[in-house]
C-alpha cells in the first residue's frame, strides 16, 4: 500500500510541475518595473468616449477643443499615463474612442480625464472600468514615434 501510495504522489508531483509550464525567457528585472503579476499582466483603467451632449457649431470653437484634446493626448503620454488612445469606427453605441490609462484607480483615471477640453466641454462623455492587460503594454509607446510619420 505505502508503495502505491508513493507512486501516485510521486505522478501527482511531476504532473503538477510539468503544468507550471515556466517561461524561460522570463525577465523579473522587466516584469517588476513594469509592475507584472505572474501572468505578465497588472490592472489598468479603459476610458471609452462617446458622443456628449454639446453640439458646438463654432468651428474655431470646436477646432481649438480638438487640439486641445490632442495637446492632452500627448501631455498624458509623456507623463507614462496614457498608453493607448484612439478612435473607434462608426457603431450604433456612438462611441468614438479609447484611452488606456496606467492608473492605479478610476477615481485618478477620472481626474486625468478631465484634462481634456473636449470632455470638459462636453463634446465626449466618457465611461471608465477597470482592465487586465498586458503589463508590456506602456512599452509601446517606444515604438509609436518610431513609426508614425506624421504627429498630432
Amino acid at each position: 500500500m505505502k508503495n502505491i501510495f508513493t507512486s501516485v504522489f510521486f505522478f501527482l508531483t511531476t504532473l503538477f510541475a510539468a503544468g507550471q509550464n515556466l517561461n524561460p525567457e522570463y525577465d523579473s528585472t522587466l516584469a517588476a518595473r513594469l509592475g507584472a503579476d505572474e501572468l505578465g499582466m497588472k490592472m489598468y483603467v479603459l476610458v471609452i468616449l462617446k458622443t456628449g451632449q454639446a453640439d458646438i457649431n463654432d468651428k474655431a470653437l470646436r477646432d481649438s477643443l480638438f487640439t486641445g484634446h490632442f495637446a492632452t493626448i500627448n501631455a498624458l503620454a509623456a507623463e507614462k499615463k496614457l498608453v493607448v488612445a484612439g478612435p473607434l469606427g462608426e457603431n450604433k453605441d456612438k462611441y468614438r474612442g479609447i484611452f488606456i490609462l496606467d492608473v492605479s484607480s478610476i477615481a485618478e483615471a477620472q481626474t486625468l480625464v478631465q484634462r481634456d477640453p473636449t470632455v470638459i466641454n462636453g463634446i465626449f462623455d466618457t465611461e471608465l472600468y477597470p482592465w487586465y492587460g498586458s503589463a508590456a503594454l506602456p512599452m509601446y509607446l517606444e515604438y509609436s514615434d518610431k513609426i508614425s510619420r506624421k504627429g498630432f
